[in-house]
């Protein structure tokens, strides 16, 4: 049987240096390819012209509602949510093709492996080699609400595991590592606050040295070597600041009151 068709989106801001590469992954490939840009000032709309079927600019409302716009625009009952510094590898390609071949497909969710990359080699170990939900049935399908973390909601959940990997290149340096990160734990950090959630800076502190051994040891990050090292003090630091960015949130206001 042939293929069932794929919708593809991809939400960006100012990713002149990385969307090329993913773009050119998809083109061709997917049956339709949208771009969602958020108000980029370098090329990166200019590049994504050259590979997408529809570019759009937009605002930015938060991770999730961007996602749920896309979601919108997405024309075919299988969606593929790839990000900009993700690339599709041609076996990834080739598995998806064979499973979405089939004619009767019990998934609703395709999960696949991420080689996740860290100053030019890949992460073998721990929370970012983990399989990543990005391939689902759109029936029903949404992101939840939120500026950051916003995980996909199905309304009848079967997963299939591929084996094929999705190359992820997040960072560009050490810099972007570390702003990325505080950039996210403030965000998780404002959405707690919503909710009326509170933290003190010695369970700060506590979180980061748990974060830093579950990714160091329980999640096998020390075979990893120095690189492994490093993500698992980088997880620290991001569990500190979202726990310490709340405390902050909570002690601005008392002091109004």
């Amino acid at each position: 049987m042939k293929r069932k068709k794929i919708s593809c989106f991809v939400i960006c801001h100012n990713e002149e240096d990385r969307i090329e590469s993913c773009l050119a992954s998809l083109s061709g490939w997917v049956d339709q390819l949208i771009v969602l840009d958020s108000g980029s000032t370098d090329n990166t709309v200019s590049i994504a012209e050259r590979y997408a079927d529809t570019v759009y600019q937009t605002d930015w409302p938060g991770y999730g509602p961007q996602r749920n716009r896309a979601l919108s625009y997405c024309e075919h009952s299988w969606v593929l949510n790839i990000d900009a510094d993700e690339v599709m590898t041609q076996a990834l390609k080739d598995e998806i093709d064979s499973y979405l071949s089939h004619e009767n497909i019990a998934a609703t969710l395709v999960k696949f492996p991420w080689q996740t990359f860290l100053f030019g080699k890949p992460l073998k170990h721990g929370r970012y080699s983990t399989p990543q939900g990005k391939l689902f049935l759109k029936n029903g399908a949404e992101f939840k609400n939120r500026s950051v973390h916003e995980s996909l909601i199905l309304p009848d959940l079967c997963v299939k595991k591929l084996a094929a990997p999705l190359l992820h290149y997040s960072w560009r340096d050490y810099q972007h590592v570390m702003e990325k990160h505080l950039k996210y734990g403030v965000l998780g950090a404002k959405e707690k606050y919503k909710k009326g959630k509170r933290a003190s800076l010695p369970y700060a502190v506590f979180r980061f040295f748990t974060d830093f051994l579950q990714q160091y040891i329980l999640r096998g990050g020390f075979l990893d070597g120095s690189r492994g090292f490093m993500m698992a003090l980088i997880l620290g630091q991001y569990a500190f600041h979202k726990y310490a960015a709340l405390w902050a949130l909570n002690s601005q206001t008392k002091q109004k009151d």
